[in-house]
């Protein structure tokens, strides 16, 4: 390749990439823990959009429990919807960072990361 389609090549890459990065941040996937108890929205980009908790979790005859059950659920749905939200981001990434790869650049493109893998725990 000579440097004029080299740089072409880059352009389109890096307009792919932005192209990528908008369709993550406007996307939301979400997460769920103890059959939909609990439920976890978030984007693209793994930030938390929003969280339910259904009513029923509650048990007004014994706070401390109803307290860990709620924490424990609300862990393994936003867990959940991270994970949903690396597959999202490998899905729409992935082919962009082996074309980059390709062209010997191996930049750092955004990814899950650390804190995006979820961890076995309680409902999950």
């Amino acid at each position: 390749m000579d440097m004029q389609q080299l740089l072409a090549a880059a352009q389109q890459m890096q307009e792919q990439l932005m192209t990528a990065q908008q369709e993550l941040a406007e996307t939301e996937v979400q997460g769920t823990a103890g059959g939909g108890l609990v439920t976890a929205r978030v984007n693209g980009q793994g930030e938390l959009v929003d969280l339910t908790i259904a009513p029923e979790v509650i048990d007004p005859a014994d706070p401390a429990e109803t307290a860990q059950t709620v924490a424990d659920l609300v862990l393994a749905a936003v867990r959940d919807a991270y994970r949903a939200a690396g597959d999202l981001q490998e899905q729409k990434m992935g082919p962009l960072a082996g074309a980059i790869g390709g062209l010997g650049g191996g930049m750092g493109l955004p990814g899950a990361g650390p804190g995006m893998e979820p961890e076995p725990g309680p409902g999950a």
